[in-house]
Parts: C-alpha cells; structure tokens; sequence
C-alpha cells in the first residue's frame, strides 16, 4: 500500500482549522486534523511534507514521525509540528481503516468502554474569530437564539443556571475563563482586589447553586505574571477547583514550579507545549498535576502515547484538550479509551450539538455524561462531501 496524493481543504468560515486527506493506491482515504495558522500549515505540508510521503507505505508511522522531525520545528507547536500531527492522525485512521479496526483496538485495545467529559463553556461561534482576543471577540453571540447551548454567555452571565444545566446532562465538570478580560486589559501585568472578587463571583455563584456536585476547572489560558497567578491561585483555594489551567505561560519551568509550591490546587500543563522533550522537563520537576496536550499539536497519536507513558510513570492523569474541530475530537476519544491514565475528556457540547455534525458524518456517542468511541474502522467517521461543494472552499491537491 502506498500514498499517492495529500490533499488539503479549508473553509472560510472556520479560518482555523485545517484537515487533510491522505489517499492511498489501494483506495483507503485517511484523514487528519489540525488548529491555528491553516494557511501556513496547508503551505508546510505541500511543500515539505508531500515530497516526502507520496510513494510512502502509511504503515510505517514511526520512521514517518522521525522523518518529519526536521532541522526545524520539533520543540514546541509551531506550522511544521501542527502540520505533522495531522498527518499522524490521518496516518492512523488508515491504519484502522486497511485492517478493518476501529482506531482505539489498532492502538492496542480498549482500557474502558467510556470516559467522563468536562464542559469547556464556549459557544457555538467561539473559535471562528480571528484573532481571538478579548471575550467580545471570541463569539459572544450577535444571534443569542442560534442555541440552547450557548455556554460562553451562559458563564459569564448566568453560571448558575448553567452548572444546573449541565448537571442534568450527567457532566459534573466545566471549565470557565472569566480572568481573561482583566488579563488583556493589563497585559497580565496586575489584577486589582476589586476585579479579582468579581471575576470569582461565577465559581462563588456555581458553588453556592450546585455545592460540591460540580467540578469547577479553572482556565487563564498563560496570560499571568507570577505574582498575579500566585494572588489569583490563593483566591479561588476555598472555592476547591480541580485544577488550575496554564495560570503563566508553559515555557517558564521555574515560574510554574514556584507556584505549584505555594497553591494545593493541582496545576493542568499544557495544551501548548509540543513532543514528549517539552514535557519530559514538567515531569522531572514534578510541576503539573494533570497532563494536558493536544492531539493536533504535540504530534498526533504517535507523540501523545509517548507522552501519556511518560506521565503513568510519574503517576499523572493526562486529559486531552480538545476545543478546536471534530476530527481531532475523534481521536481524542479513541485515545482516551485506549491508555491506562486517561482521566476525563475535554467536550464542548456547543460544537458537539452544534457545527461539528455540519463538518463530519459521525461523532463518538455521547450519553449522560460519558463518552465513548465509534465502532466503525478507523476514526469511523468522514468528512461530509458537501464540504467540497461549499462556495467558502479551498482545496489543495499532491499527486
């Protein structure tokens, strides 16, 4: 079996996200996903990716990701690595595909039938701004009736309301950012007293609505200094989140560690950092609490199990980020199901009801609050054919 054409397809109105295809001269299609910078990522893999893996075997997974690693581009997250993890991704679902496995028994057997998921409390128009900065710009919605899952406004405005809604729903975790808009307006530089009590009026309100039913997961998205971080962390320690998400940016080791010192709430790092090298330095300092990485970013399926090992060694959760496009979503799944340290999966359950099922024919079942995979071979699921048909398309093609 070999490769004999990459193609790539965005859409306007999801300036984002990238997805690709991978045919092969047996008629098996693969595809893969990836966030952030489409267009650089579209120009990477046709020009240096694609003379390399045409005539290729997809088999060969691990001699393509050492190949792929480069002379540049394989620290953190940047156009090569996001590029690579596509093709990880869509790399695999042809393996499940050729062997007629769904993809968590090709990477060797489930661990669980079904996983929990948290809420990541954006809306249906969240990560279609660009660039995104500042909650008014990050798809609060002009149309508040495109939903009933419009989380972001919901959190920011009625967060009560919405951990009940949630509860009711089986997910019994939600992950909101209100810090940010101070974050921005200061540069991160200094939260006063004042705007620190408003910002933790949500978790007061969810806390005070729900009790302890409800595992708050706190998101500042590494847009803190130290001493800020610091005040906000001792802050919310009555409140008992779960977990702190990138209080200050993940490439400042030492920083991190003083934090981790000074707050009993568990550190979640990172979505931003890229291969296992990133996070083989967190683990030696013992810094996070739960591992976080994302499968369109840190290398696909093939860097992430490595990591996942690492963590399991050191006696850490990993939870995949996942707030970005449904392929990646998929596979997500399929990881989580499939390694002994899984912990919970990130869902935003307005992508899920809402463009996810104009993007993909398929979508991991989702019931009271738990997740699992679909049976089909691979990812068992496709891209849309109307999506070629689109008048917002871009498709790009190497034979």
């Amino acid at each position: 079996m070999r490769i004999v054409a990459l193609e790539t397809l965005r859409l306007n109105e999801f300036p984002n996200l990238l997805w690709v295809r991978l045919h092969t001269d047996k008629g098996y299609v693969g595809i893969g996903e990836t966030f952030f910078g489409a267009q650089a990522v579209e120009s990477y893999l046709h020009e240096s990716v694609a003379p390399y893996l045409l005539g290729q075997d997809p088999r060969d997974i691990q001699r393509h990701a050492r190949a792929l690693r480069q002379y540049v581009g394989f620290c953190g997250t940047g156009v090569e690595q996001r590029g690579n993890s596509a093709i990880d991704l869509a790399l695999w679902d042809l393996i499940g595909r050729a062997t007629g496995q769904p993809l968590y028994q090709a990477l060797g057997g489930r661990v669980r039938t079904e996983i929990p998921v948290y809420n990541t409390c954006a809306g249906y128009r969240y990560i279609r701004a660009q660039p995104r900065q500042a909650v008014e710009n990050w798809g609060l919605p002009e149309n508040p009736s495109e939903g009933p899952y419009e989380d972001l406004e919901a959190f920011l405005t009625r967060p009560d309301a919405l951990a009940r809604d949630l509860l009711a729903m089986g997910i019994r975790a939600m992950k909101i950012w209100p810090f940010d808009p101070e974050a921005e307006r200061t540069n991160g530089q200094f939260l006063s007293l004042s705007d620190l009590e408003r910002c933790l009026e949500p978790f007061q309100r969810i806390r005070a609505t729900v009790g302890q039913e409800m595992e708050l997961l706190v998101e500042l998205h590494g847009l803190w200094n130290l001493p800020m971080a610091v005040r906000i962390a001792r802050a919310l320690e009555p409140l008992k989140p779960l977990w702190i998400e990138d209080p200050i940016r993940s490439d400042d080791l030492d920083a991190l560690a003083t934090l981790a010192r000074v707050t009993p709430i568990p550190l979640a790092l990172s979505e931003t950092l890229g291969p296992r090298s990133a996070f083989r330095q967190l683990l030696e300092q013992r810094i996070p609490g739960f591992i976080l990485f994302d499968l369109g970013w840190c290398g696909g399926l093939t860097e992430a199990r490595a990591i996942a090992a690492m963590a399991e060694a050191y006696q850490l959760p990993v939870a995949p980020h996942d707030c970005t496009g449904p392929i990646v979503f998929t596979a997500s799944v399929h990881f989580s199901l499939s390694i002994p340290n899984s912990f919970i999966q990130e869902f935003v359950r307005a992508f899920y009801f809402g463009w996810y099922q104009e993007i993909v024919t398929n979508l991991p079942p989702f019931a009271n609050g738990l997740i699992s995979a679909p049976e089909e071979a691979g990812l068992g699921t496709d891209l849309r054919p109307e999506l070629w048909e689109r008048s917002d398309v871009h498709i790009r093609i190497s034979h």
